[in-house]
C-alpha cells in the first residue's frame, strides 16, 4: 500500500493569523479540522510539516529538533511574508511547547498549548514514541512483519540519537516561560498521562501573561484536537481568539 505523505496546509480567509503546529512524530493530520474550523470563521491558517514527519522512520530518525524548529519558524515567516501582523499560534503536544517557545522569541498575538511537555522526561517515553511511529507505518504500508517487527528490536533499529537534545530544548524553553506576557490558553485532557496535566498547571504558574487560563477535557487524552471532544477544543480555542482585540 502506497501512504500519501502529508504536508503542509495554507488556508487565507481573514485578517487574523494562526499558526498551527502538530506533535512529535504527528503531522499536519494532527491540526487539519481545526485548521479548517477556524478558516470557516474567517481566521487565515498555516500549518507547517516538521523536516522528517510524515515519512518513513529512518528520515525521521535522521533529522533533529533543530530541523523542526526550523520548520516552524519557516511556517511563522510564511505568514509574516504574506502581509500578517498579528499572529497567534496554536499547537498540541511538541506543537504545544513549540508554541510557548515561539512566544519567547518572536512577537505573537497569543498562544494555545495543547498537551504540552514542560517537565523533565525521560528519553525512554520519547523512543517509544519512535518504536510507535515504526510499528504504525509499516502496518500502513504492509511491510510490517510480525516476528521482524518486535518492539525490541525496531528499538535497536531505529534508535534516535537526537532525543537528548529535544528533552534539553523542552527544557529550556520552560526555564524561560516567564518571559511570556502575551495571553496563553492551556488546554489539557484528564485521560492523558499526569505528566502533561501537570506541566499544564507550570506553564500556568510560570508565563506572565496578564490574561492566562487553563481549561481540562475529561474525556480527552493526549491529541486534544483528534479525540472525541474536538468539537469542543475547536470552540474553546475559537472563542479564546475572538476574545482578543485583533488590529483590523
Amino acid at each position: 500500500m502506497k501512504i500519501i505523505p502529508p504536508k503542509p496546509f495554507t488556508i487565507e480567509k481573514g485578517n487574523r493569523a494562526v499558526l498551527l503546529l502538530h506533535g512529535f512524530t504527528g503531522n499536519t493530520n494532527d491540526v487539519k479540522r481545526l485548521g479548517r474550523y477556524l478558516s470557516e470563521r474567517n481566521y487565515t491558517v498555516h500549518a507547517p510539516l516538521y523536516k522528517g514527519h510524515g515519512g518513513d522512520p529512518k528520515t525521521l530518525i535522521e533529522t533533529n529538533p533543530i530541523e523542526w524548529w526550523n520548520s516552524v519558524l519557516e511556517g511563522y515567516d510564511e505568514l509574516r511574508n504574506r502581509g500578517y501582523a498579528e499572529i497567534a499560534v496554536a499547537g498540541v503536544s511538541l506543537g504545544g511547547i513549540f508554541s510557548l517557545k515561539l512566544g519567547e522569541e518572536r512577537p505573537t498575538k497569543a498562544i494555545v498549548a495543547m498537551s504540552a511537555p514542560a517537565l523533565a522526561k525521560s528519553t525512554d517515553s520519547l523512543q517509544e514514541r519512535i518504536i510507535d511511529y515504526t510499528i504504525k507505518y509499516k502496518k500502513l504500508s504492509g511491510t510490517f512483519n510480525e516476528q521482524e517487527d518486535q518492539p525490541q528490536k525496531i528499538a535497536k533499529q531505529f534508535r534516535m540519537p537526537s532525543l537528548e537534545y529535544l528533552q534539553g530544548m523542552i527544557n529550556d524553553t520552560s526555564s524561560k516561560l516567564q518571559t511570556i506576557q502575551t495571553p496563553v490558553h492551556i488546554l489539557r485532557g484528564l485521560r492523558d498521562d499526569d505528566y502533561y496535566c501537570e506541566s499544564a498547571d507550570l506553564i500556568y504558574n510560570s508565563v506572565k501573561s496578564r490574561i492566562k487560563s487553563v481549561k481540562s477535557f475529561i474525556n480527552s487524552g493526549h491529541i486534544l484536537t483528534l479525540d472525541q471532544e474536538k468539537e469542543l477544543v475547536f470552540e474553546e480555542i475559537y472563542h479564546f481568539f475572538e476574545g482578543l482585540k485583533w488590529n483590523e
